[in-house]
């Protein structure tokens, strides 16, 4: 299994917009919209494929600021959930966003994703929140 950087808008890029709209979008109701996605142009988007180049998951890092990186969009295909492919890919954005000098992650984790990121030493600020109509945390962790 490897991790790939793809670039915006690349055969890649569609592919994981496929992957995050079957296992982010669709259960909830929700499409993508050009809007949305051309707000991504300036972020880094990460792939995770297995040796045969199948889409296991995908996230993308959105900088804040020089120091924080926002993740966003985790998606893990369906078939892989719970076989080490979510941390895997966490732990190596973890990895690129030091190598890149950035020194802290942010993320909003829906509430049934919070123990995931807990066992992966993210912490949770403040209080739960409603985003995308179902209840979330900011969580943080830092990279230093």
């Amino acid at each position: 299994m490897f991790l790939l950087e793809v670039p915006f808008a690349s055969p890649q890029y569609d592919e994981t917009i496929s992957l995050r709209t079957r296992i982010l979008r669709d259960p909830l109701g929700m499409v993508f919209y050009e809007k949305d996605l051309a707000a991504e142009w300036d972020s880094i988007h990460l792939a995770y494929y297995d040796d045969q180049w199948d889409l296991l998951g995908c996230l993308v890092l959105k900088p804040v600021s020089e120091r924080i990186l926002k993740m966003r969009q985790v998606a893990v295909d369906a078939g892989r959930q719970k076989t080490g492919v979510g941390t895997a890919l966490v732990k190596a954005s973890e990895e690129l966003a030091r190598k890149k000098g950035f020194s802290i992650i942010e993320l909003h984790a829906r509430d049934s994703a919070v123990p995931f990121y807990t066992r992966l030493d993210y912490q949770i600020i403040g209080d739960r929140f409603e985003e995308v109509g179902i209840p979330h945390f900011k969580m943080e962790k830092s990279l230093l």
